[in-house]
């Protein structure tokens, strides 16, 4: 697992998020061959196909985000980022606590923040490129 000054030198990798993806997409996408077809080209086509994205746990302590590499294969934990607390609690609270739900997407302030953090593109640019 990359710690946040790892991730931050690994600049190909962080030009690689994906800031629009969320778990319930790329699931559908990747492990839920099939389905794609009514949404246009929004779907894996090959096997070589990745998407890299944020995702916050609600049970880790202290919070933090985590850097998913999800592929056909399957998922990979690839980096932490420990995040404030008030805006973890927030995202998680705009996306609401359903029960058997622990995984939930970044908000906007969040993801403002976790970019920050790590050096990124200013959000808009990477929201722009990643859509």
């Amino acid at each position: 697992m990359l710690t946040l000054e790892e991730l931050k030198a690994d600049r190909k990798l962080v030009n690689k998020i994906d800031w629009h993806m969320t778990q319930e997409k790329a699931i559908e996408m990747y492990l839920e061959w099939g389905t794609g077809w009514i949404r246009g080209h929004d779907f894996v086509s090959t096997m070589g196909q990745e998407s890299i994205y944020f995702v916050l746990y609600d049970w880790l302590k202290p919070p933090r985000v985590t850097l998913i590499r999800r592929t056909t294969a399957g998922a990979d934990e690839i980096a932490e980022v420990e995040v404030p607390e008030n805006l973890f609690i927030k995202a998680w609270r705009e996306d609401g606590d359903r029960p058997g739900v622990g995984v939930h997407p970044l908000n906007k302030e969040l993801k403002e923040w976790v970019c920050k953090a790590i050096d990124g593109p200013p959000l808009d640019n990477a929201m722009q490129r990643a859509a």
